[in-house]
C-alpha cells in the first residue's frame, strides 16, 4: 500500500487521506498505545484526530506523550476538537471554546493545532461570537485553520457569511458523518450526517464550495466490519458491548443490510474485504475527503489505506447505495 496525501489551504504540511483517531489510546495501556501510533506512523499516516472529551482527557495526554517521545510534532498534522457538551450542558460558547483549547494544548504539551474543530454546534447561539473567538485564537497562534464537526452546511454557510462581512477568517473544513450506510438515528445527540438522499444537498454544497470534509464513522460504526448480520442483530443488541449496541441502533436497518449484501458481493468478486469496499465508496466521492478512522492496529490501517488506489466508477457507486439495481458488471 502507498499512503496518499492532499493539501488543505492554510495547512502547511501534507494531510494524509486517512486520519487516525486517538480514541483507542489509554494511559493504562501506554506501551500498546505507543506501539499502535508507531505502526500507523510507519505506514505513512501524518494526520491525527484528537478531542478534548476523548477519555476525559486521557487520550490527549497519551498522544502528547508519544509526540514528545518520538519528536514528530512538526512532521504531523494535529486536528483538535472542543466544545463538546458535558453532562447535558451546551458548551458552544466563547468561554468554553477557549477553556477546552487551552486544556487540550496543555495535555498534549504543544503550542498550536494545525486544525481545530468545534465538536458540536448550538444553533440557538448567534454565530458571530463563535467566529470572533476562533479568529482571536488563530491570531494568537493557537490554531491554524478551523471548522465544525457536526455542523450543518447551512450553519457553516451562515458562519462564513458573517466572516466575509466582517473581514474575518471563515470556517475552512467540516467533519460530518458520511458513509455508505444511512443512519436510522444519530448515535449521539447533536450528530450531523450527510449520508444518503437526505445528505445530497449538503454534499453538493461542500463540492461547490471546495470545502474539504473529514467524515467520521465512514465504516458506519463497525457495521461494515462483517460482524453484523440479519441473524445476530438481536443478540448484538442484547449482549454486545457499548459500540456494538450503538451500531445496531444506528445502522442495522433492512435497507442498510441490502447495501451490505451488495458490498459483500463486490468484495467477493474483486478479492476485497467488506471494509475495503465500504471505504472505497467513501473515498470515490467527488468531494475533497480525508476520512477519519479509528484503527486498532497497523493491519487495519493498512487494509483501509489499500483502498486509496481504488476508485469506484459512478455505476458502481449507484449500485452500492441502492440508487440503481443494474449490476455494474
Amino acid at each position: 500500500m502507498t499512503m496518499h496525501y492532499g493539501t488543505i489551504d492554510g495547512v502547511d504540511k501534507p494531510v494524509s487521506r486517512l486520519v487516525q483517531g486517538t480514541i483507542p489510546l489509554s494511559s493504562s495501556r501506554a506501551e500498546e498505545s505507543f506501539r499502535l501510533l508507531d505502526e500507523i506512523f510507519e505506514l505513512g499516516c501524518r494526520t491525527f484526530d484528537t478531542a478534548h472529551n476523548y477519555g476525559r482527557g486521557d487520550c490527549e495526554t497519551v498522544f502528547g506523550a508519544w509526540m514528545r517521545d518520538r519528536g514528530v510534532r512538526e512532521e504531523i498534522v494535529v486536528l483538535g476538537k472542543g466544545a463538546h457538551p458535558y453532562d447535558g450542558r451546551e458548551r458552544v460558547t466563547p468561554e468554553d471554546i477557549t477553556a477546552d483549547l487551552h486544556d487540550s494544548l496543555a495535555r498534549q504539551q504543544h503550542e498550536y493545532f494545525d486544525m481545530y474543530l468545534l465538536h458540536r454546534d448550538n444553533p440557538s447561539l448567534p454565530v458571530g461570537s463563535i467566529v470572533e473567538v476562533l479568529n482571536q485564537h488563530k491570531r494568537d497562534g493557537k490554531i491554524g485553520i478551523f471548522g465544525g464537526s457536526n455542523w450543518s452546511a447551512s450553519r457553516i454557510a451562515e458562519a462564513n457569511t458573517y466572516a466575509r462581512e466582517n473581514g474575518l477568517e471563515p470556517f475552512a473544513v467540516s467533519s460530518p458523518n458520511f458513509s455508505l450506510a444511512v443512519q436510522v438515528q444519530p448515535p449521539w445527540e447533536g450528530c450531523i450526517s450527510i449520508s444518503g438522499d437526505a445528505g445530497k444537498a449538503d454534499r453538493e454544497w461542500y463540492r461547490e464550495n471546495n470545502m474539504p470534509i473529514l467524515p467520521w464513522s465512514s465504516l458506519a460504526g463497525g457495521f461494515f466490519s462483517g460482524r453484523f448480520t440479519r441473524d445476530n442483530v438481536d443478540e448484538m443488541a442484547a449482549n454486545g458491548d457499548y459500540f456494538e449496541k450503538l451500531c445496531v441502533a444506528s445502522y442495522c436497518s433492512e435497507e442498510n443490510f441490502q447495501r451490505l449484501d451488495r458490498v459483500r458481493e463486490m468484495a467477493e468478486r474483486d478479492n476485497m474485504t467488506i471494509p475495503q469496499v465500504a471505504m472505497a465508496y467513501v473515498m470515490s466521492q467527488p468531494q475533497e475527503i480525508f476520512a477519519l478512522v479509528g484503527c486498532r492496529n497497523g493491519s487495519e490501517f493498512a487494509e483501509n489505506a489499500a483502498m486509496l488506489d481504488r476508485r469506484l466508477m459512478q455505476e458502481e457507486l449507484d449500485w452500492l447505495d441502492l440508487s440503481s439495481d443494474k449490476r455494474p458488471w
